[in-house]
């Protein structure tokens, strides 16, 4: 029994007797089933200034600067649907959720929660990081459909904030500010989500020219330009999308037929607006594979073979200078020592630091992962 097991309250240790075969090491993994032992768990820590990384499925790690912990947090026990409410389209779940798991959940009542469409992230992970569907170009990005979340601050409080209503107006916008923050605020442990209805009838269509298929296509779920093809997705009544097909003139067949985000040695989330997309893609080096969303302005981009720092710094400092970003998503060793992963830190980092110090005083959670080291 490591010494930081052995100083645990006896009634925390058997949720700390786990071991996370896929994850990182550390000094101590926790896996709590409940948000009262994961508070427990932080005080624990915060008191003792430990270092506490957050690991939901690992998915989104590679973000920001690496996290060097003592403690880390697993949320797989934190797995349950706490309620689904069909006709009121919400529903709320704990971190540890599986994305894919809730979305074939909810298929039974033709609903969705318009979650990433890839990979198998956790949902806590997924707001952490501020991930957001294919789908966003319709339904905008995850953190407009988080109405509800609950937080385990770094010193052990748990704090709500918003509601399960889709027109709520009170308190503090706490889900907003948990979208994205990566843990720094705290264990994001519980979300409500709004739901919406899926569609009677979808279509996939490859098209030739992807702004013309953005001015063309009525409310497309996405827009989607890789490296060797466009695809329009549709969805709607029968006669809504057959209707889109015919506009667009290109090859269709039934369904969504979703990409996965492009994978390499080196990944880059190139951020834009969304008119100045076919520009980013024309800047891209020979040999980069992309997939990039028209309309919405986010451009995934993976390197298989090693890139030279230069090539980042110079899509970098384009996209910073038309008011954009290139955020590092994975990465060697060699390639990150060289570039800051978030670019040119913001204006706002002191403001940032005092919201961070509010929530979690000692900065125990996830600490230095943010821009700036925070």
């Amino acid at each position: 029994m490591s010494s930081l097991r052995a100083a645990l309250p006896s009634v925390l240790r058997a949720a700390a007797a786990v071991e996370l075969p896929d994850g990182p090491e550390a000094d101590l993994v926790v896996a709590p089933q409940t948000l009262e032992e994961a508070a427990a768990f932080l005080e624990f820590a915060s008191d003792r200034s430990l270092p506490v990384l957050v690991w939901g499925a690992g998915t989104h790690q590679g973000f920001g600067y690496p996290v060097e912990a003592d403690v880390v947090l697993s949320t797989h026990r934190l797995d349950e649907i706490v309620a689904w409410e069909p006709e009121d389209m919400t529903v709320v779940v704990q971190a540890g959720v599986r994305v894919d798991d809730l979305e074939r959940r909810l298929a039974q009542r033709q609903q969705s929660a318009v979650l990433p469409e890839w990979g198998s992230p956790t949902v806590g992970g997924v707001v952490a990081a501020g991930i957001s569907a294919w789908r966003r170009a319709r339904y905008g990005p995850t953190r407009d459909r988080m109405l509800e979340v609950t937080l385990v601050t770094g010193d052990g409080r748990i704090v709500r904030g918003g509601g399960r209503v889709v027109k709520n107006v009170t308190g503090y916008d706490l889900p907003r500010l948990a979208a994205g923050s990566f843990g720094s605020l705290g264990l994001i442990g519980q979300v409500c989500l709004k739901l919406w209805p899926t569609a009677t009838a979808t279509a996939t269509v490859e098209v030739a020219d992807p702004e013309r298929a953005w001015r063309t296509a009525y409310r497309p779920l996405a827009v989607l330009q890789s490296t060797d093809q466009t695809r329009v997705y549709l969805a709607g009544t029968p006669a809504e999308v057959e209707g889109q097909v015919a506009a667009l003139d290109g090859e269709a067949f039934s369904g969504l037929d979703w990409p996965s985000p492009p994978a390499g040695e080196t990944v880059v989330s190139l951020r834009v607006r969304p008119d100045a997309v076919s520009a980013a893609i024309e800047r891209l080096p020979d040999g980069a594979a992309f997939v990039a969303a028209h309309g919405v302005g986010d451009i995934a981009v993976a390197f298989s073979a090693p890139v030279a720092s230069e090539v980042i710094v110079g899509l970098r400092r384009w996209a910073e200078q038309a008011g954009g970003a290139a955020v590092i998503v994975e990465a060697p060793t060699d390639l990150r020592a060289d570039l800051d992963p978030w670019g040119t830190p913001p204006p706002s980092l002191a403001l940032q630091r005092r919201v961070v110090a509010g929530f979690d005083p000692i900065r125990v959670m996830n600490p230095g992962k943010l821009p700036g080291r925070i």
